[in-house]
């Protein structure tokens, strides 16, 4: 079973990929599915919107004879990251609690069903 994915939580992994190295639109798209189903035509236009939000910044680099399209995190990028990894941890502690805590007092063992 696969968790939705939102627009929120995909900036925020895209921002986190490309603030590891400046990096390229398929190599990003690679680093993403190693955690989440995301095609190339759901990623270039993120990659632009972000852009446009001025969290990322492209330039050209010469790779086997025709330019590639970088991407790198601004000053305003990286304060944004930041707020998506508060805001996860936050997010996250919050979905835990109720999947891992609640209820733990009471332990299905199987043999409740035939009761």
């Amino acid at each position: 079973m696969a968790f939705p994915i939102t627009s929120a939580l995909l900036d925020a992994l895209v921002l986190a990929v490309v603030a590891k190295e400046d990096t390229y639109g398929y190599k990003i798209t690679q680093d993403i599915r190693v955690a989440v189903d995301v095609s190339e035509s759901t990623l270039y236009p993120v990659l632009r919107r972000l852009q446009k939000e001025e969290v990322l910044e492209t330039y050209d680099r010469e790779f086997q004879g025709r330019n590639r399209r970088y991407y790198r995190v601004t000053n305003k990028g990286g304060a944004a990251l930041e707020l998506y990894r508060e805001e996860w941890k936050l997010h996250r502690k919050k979905i835990e609690d109720i999947i891992f805590t609640q209820g733990e007092e009471h332990t299905y063992n199987g043999d409740e069903a035939n009761e």
